[in-house]
């Protein structure tokens, strides 16, 4: 039986897909994430200090647990790549593009030979230590597995159909902080909000999933209706964080009413 990989789960989902950004190099939240039904994690190589040997074991244990895994490696070298893809990641994310030409070369070096420039790797966890037959291997590299760019810059998403066009890209993803960053607007502007539009618009139009990241339930929401396919909310730390003012916010409040 063929398997189904994080590429083919978002074209044939009857919902957006929703996630959350890990930024703890442990193991426990990885696991509370998944039990409590999150539909994939994002292991924040670019913001947070997580090694390949966390996101190895976060890998691991995520799948284990039934989760996807998707990594944001730390830039748009392609130094990280094939390790990642060897460990079996249902999906990368790649910072910071703002060309055609970085776009097609991270493609590149997530797609098999000749097609791209990744090696072959069957020996490793991507390939069941070499149990899993080298045609499925190969076709699983490079029809299943998500292989995303980051949009973050005006002008990157100016040239969204030129990138979006580059073969072999399966996934775009709206960096909505960033851009507000880089273009001085507020993410209410309407110029902030045509970008997006026309984003969403040369992805679907080209049968891409898009992507973008959020803070609170109601918005994941938001982006859903509005075409996004995959959606990341919040992230381990701000979940975690969130819990604990809420407590201790409570626990103030009973306090100064009852005249502690």
């Amino acid at each position: 039986m063929l398997r189904t990989g994080f590429a083919r789960r978002l074209l044939s989902a009857e919902r957006c897909l929703y996630g959350t950004w890990v930024k703890t190099p442990a193991l426990e939240p990885v696991e509370i994430l998944a039990d409590a039904g999150f539909d994939f994690i994002v292991i924040d190589q670019e913001h947070a200090p997580l090694t390949f040997e966390f996101a190895y074991a976060a890998t691991v244990a995520a799948q284990g647990a039934g989760m996807s895994v998707l990594v944001r490696v730390p830039d748009r070298s392609g130094s990280h790549l094939q390790r990642l893809l060897d460990v079996g990641v249902d999906g990368i994310l790649v910072p910071r593009v703002t060309t055609v030409e970085q776009a097609n070369a991270a493609v590149r070096q997530m797609l098999f030979s000749p097609t791209g420039e990744r090696g072959i790797g069957i020996t490793s966890r991507a390939g069941r230590w070499g149990g899993l037959p080298r045609e499925e291997y190969l076709r699983f590299g490079d029809e299943e597995v998500l292989r995303a760019v980051q949009l973050e810059e005006r002008g990157a998403i100016e040239s969204v159909e030129k990138i979006l066009d580059v073969d072999g890209l399966n996934g775009v993803f709206l960096g909505m902080g960033d851009l507000q960053l880089s273009s001085g607007l507020p993410q209410s502007d309407p110029e902030i909000q045509k970008l997006a539009d026309r984003l969403l618009t040369a992805a679907r139009e080209r049968g891409v999933p898009a992507g973008t990241a959020v803070q609170t339930a109601a918005q994941a929401r938001a982006a859903a209706d509005r075409g996004f396919r995959f959606v990341m909310v919040s992230n381990d730390t701000s979940l975690l964080r969130t819990a604990a003012t809420s407590i201790v916010g409570q626990l103030s409040d009973e306090g100064a009413t009852h005249g502690v």
